[in-house]
């Protein structure tokens, strides 16, 4: 079966805000690419394919009514320490998947007011 999931982009209005959010609530380097009026920072590529990007485009704006994209984290304590401290907001806090072994989940508003999902196994 296909991969159901090809790439996702998290619409940003001030897009160095939204890099900056992002590379520190996931501890990770993004890829900026400066394309005439669109911006792009690519999440780092997993099994070679970069899974996604924050993007900047004029009418591509934030919304918190979107598409619920979810991204994987270690430990999601200190991961909503870091959202908090780099201007989020908690929305759903950390609850059990109920089915057995799936892990947990909470939900976040970024620092452009999208908001995203978290998943983590502990």
């Amino acid at each position: 079966m296909k991969k159901l999931l090809v790439f996702f982009e998290i619409p940003a209005a001030d897009f160095g805000r939204a890099v900056n959010f992002y590379e520190t609530i996931l501890n990770v380097k993004t890829s900026v690419y400066d394309c005439e009026n669109e911006k792009m920072a690519c999440f780092p590529e997993e099994e070679g394919v970069c899974p996604g990007a924050i993007s900047y485009a004029p009418g591509f704006l934030p919304s918190a009514n979107g598409v619920l994209v979810s991204l994987n984290c270690d430990d999601m304590e200190a991961t909503h320490a870091l959202i908090v401290a780099n201007g989020g907001k908690i929305v759903i806090p950390k609850t059990k998947i109920e089915a057995e072994g799936r892990g947990f989940f909470s939900t976040f508003i970024d620092s452009e007011g999208n908001t995203i999902g978290l998943y983590s196994d502990k």
